[in-house]
């Protein structure tokens, strides 16, 4: 009978993602980090924490409209998770700033990278400013002066605003005591000068500032008493309504307008803010006083992220590299069918390159033998050379179907562009199964060879996306094997057709198996420790919480099961509980590449066993989306994976952080160690050239 669990066995989810995102800002404060790159993770901190407050805050808040909704499994309810949220939130932002204003910018400036603030501009840049408004800026301002017939206007998702305060009367005999303005997005938020103007090799300044200096010029006549920065988060979660939906694709692009106009979450504005500003504001978008966020700096970091793309310094950035290609690959035009029917095919980005998936499908379209191509898209991007292959496929009649996940968050309006983009040609296009995200990452080819037809698969860990496949860690495997192909093809039929789920004979699929397979492995192991065997597993993933699998890896460490994982951000597990976890040992990776691998080991009594998949071990993966989990059967493309993609991770001592008890993390140094860092010894062992030494 299996053991059970009380809540203080788990973590909460929203403060782990808080205590991941502390992780990410640990690279803003490296030294050892490139001056730019720091700048970039303190951006996507910012990144991070909108879709934080856009999504898991907006359900939090939900769930307490709604009342009623129990507890996690950590025992916390909504109310005691949004306190702990806010207050955590509260201090991760403000060391952010603090970072900016200490650290970085005087860093930056010393580089001659300088952000000229208003009250230091001399008169040649005060004359170029106020060119660059009048020219620029305040032809597309619209201000909007509150008063009976001019209510508060409608403020876009996390666009920067003003809050004006005034005394006097307008040209209509108006006394209206505050205005706002809203900043268009077709303005950039970090404008560069000239050299000779800002005094300095990259010379920018911030479109606040502009505004703040220039504000006056949009109420003639009237005096501005204050002007304040102000950004409102909204709730973007999309409600599709499974049941009523008749045209996915109709019902989604209702829905996507009001993304910008959902339930107001958080408010930040700068420090200098007045209570009474403040506590307008507040009211207007009804939001609690802790909810407003005080801010020493700009209020919308994000937007420095294209700082580093505008200044050419290489040595502030990270080196460049050029990914590896496979040997059997590396012969120009190498014929990718003629390749993969030798033995299958392993390629692990960023380390290794892109292009072959590439080539494969671009090949599959010119190829007058193949006859039908099957894909997934989750994730692809505006701009997509595959896309593209799969409408020319069509375009020279071959069978082409794509199984388009509208709703891939954030990028349902690309998603839909390709639909509408494949149907056009005559492209098969299906939405996968209304209730389940389609997310795992599958491309089957089928050509006519000797008369007989034979199927390629690729299957992936990440996403067909050209530009994420430089910065993400992913495996990718092409195969010919017949029973793979078979089980690839049986997916797709459950995902374009009707009937009953078949049999698969080596996939895990997602929410038919998946779960009850990854328990019977874990199971297995705890098994074979009861026994007095050696048992170990190793599990690489994004996030850990499904309580029934971590009830699984509690039992296991009871039991003697040697247990390593590699969660890069959320883990609801204790580790190193005695008489619970102390077998358990729970690590993340942060580097210059997001980790994105999903690589589940089991020792399984010297059979060793891979599988790489697309589902992270969480409710959403194994209960609401269509996933598959694959296995390495090549011995040799196993070994690869299990040094490549556990081994070096477990033995790293620059990257890594080590989770306690607690949920806390403490960053690995090597000390008088030598260093290991996994992401550069990856780099140097598969890049087509060398790499520095350095992240």
């Amino acid at each position: 009978m299996a053991k059970k669990f009380s809540a203080q066995h788990f973590l909460n989810r929203e403060l782990g993602q808080l205590e991941f995102n502390r992780r990410v800002l640990a690279q803003a404060e490296d030294a050892d980090v490139p001056l730019l790159e720091r700048l970039k993770y303190l951006c996507i901190v910012s990144s991070n924490l909108d879709e934080f407050f856009e999504i898991r805050v907006a359900g939090l808040k939900e769930q307490i409209n709604l009342s009623g909704v129990p507890a996690g499994p950590d025992g916390m309810d909504a109310h005691q998770t949004l306190k702990l949220v806010r207050e955590q939130a509260h201090q991760l932002i403000e060391r952010q700033y603090h970072i900016l204003n200490s650290d970085l910018l005087p860093a930056l400036d010393r580089e001659g990278v300088r952000f000229l603030r208003r009250t230091h501009w001399n008169e040649a840049q005060r004359a170029w400013v106020r060119e660059f408004f009048f020219g620029e800026v305040m032809p597309v301002l619209t201000p909007i002066g509150l008063d009976p017939s001019h209510p508060f206007p409608m403020v876009l998702n996390k666009s920067l605003n003003f809050a004006v305060e005034l005394q006097g009367k307008d040209a209509f005999g108006r006394n209206s005591a505050k205005a706002i303005v809203q900043a268009p997005r077709v303005l950039p938020r970090t404008i560069p000068l000239p050299k000779e103007i800002s005094g300095c090799e990259h010379g920018f300044v911030f479109l606040s500032s502009i505004l703040h200096a220039h504000v006056g010029e949009l109420f003639g006549g009237m005096e501005v008493l204050s002007c304040h920065q102000f950004r409102v988060t909204r709730n973007s979660n999309l409600f599709v309504d499974d049941e009523e939906v008749k045209n996915l694709r109709i019902s989604l692009q209702g829905e996507l307008p009001h993304r910008h106009f959902g339930n107001a979450v958080r408010m930040e504005v700068t420090d200098n803010c007045s209570p009474q500003v403040a506590e307008f504001l507040l009211q207007q978008f009804m939001l609690e006083p802790g909810d407003l966020y005080r801010v020493d700096g700009p209020v919308n970091l994000v937007r420095l992220m294209g700082i580093p793309d505008k200044v050419e310094r290489d040595d502030l950035k990270f080196p460049a590299f050029s990914p590896g290609v496979p040997g059997v690959l590396q012969k120009k035009g190498a014929d990718m069918f003629k390749v993969i029917r030798k033995g299958d095919i392993l390629l692990h980005h960023p380390f290794q390159s892109f292009k072959p998936i590439i080539d494969f499908i671009q090949q599959a379209a010119a190829d007058p033998k193949v006859v039908a191509i099957k894909q997934t898209v989750y994730r692809t991007g505006v701009d997509s050379a595959l896309m593209e292959a799969l409408i020319a496929a069509t375009r020279m009649g071959k069978e082409v179907t794509v199984v388009v996940e509208l709703l891939a968050r954030f990028d349902e309006e690309a998603n839909i562009n390709w639909a509408s983009k494949l149907e056009e040609v005559g492209a098969h296009v299906v939405y996968g199964v209304v209730g389940h995200k389609t997310h795992a990452k599958m491309l089957m080819v089928v050509r006519r060879e000797d008369g007989k037809l034979h199927r390629y698969v690729h299957l992936g860990t990440g996403n067909y996306h050209p530009r994420t496949a430089r910065l993400y860690t992913d495996f990718g495997l092409f195969t010919a094997n017949e029973e793979v192909c078979a089980d690839v093809n049986e997916v797709f039929s459950q995902l374009t057709g009707l009937g009953k789920a078949g049999k698969l004979r080596h996939l895990w699929q997602s929410p038919f198996s998946l779960h009850s397979q990854v328990l019977s492995a874990i199971h297995n192991e705890t098994k074979l420790a009861k026994a007095g065997k050696t048992a170990h597993i190793i599990a690489k993933m994004n996030a850990l919480l499904e309580p029934e699998t971590i009830m699984a890896l509690y039992e296991a460490s009871c039991a003697g099961v040697k247990v390593d994982l590699i969660v890069r951000g959320v883990c609801a597990l204790r580790p190193g509980v005695p008489g619970l976890s102390e077998n358990i040992r729970v690590r993340s990776v942060i580097g210059r590449f997001l980790e994105h691998t999903r690589v589940f080991y089991f020792r399984n009594n010297l059979a060793h066993d891979v599988y790489l998949a697309s589902a992270d071990w969480m409710d959403r993966n194994f209960f609401r989306r269509i996933e598959v989990c694959f296995p390495l059967l090549d011995k040799k493309l196993k070994k690869r994976v299990i040094e490549e993609g556990l081994k070096v991770y477990l033995l790293d001592n620059c990257l890594a952080w080590d989770m306690g008890k607690d949920g806390g993390y403490r960053r690995k140094t090597p000390r008088r160690a030598t260093p290991k860092n996994s992401q550069f010894l990856l780099l140097q062992e598969l890049a087509g050239q060398p790499v520095k030494q350095g992240q």
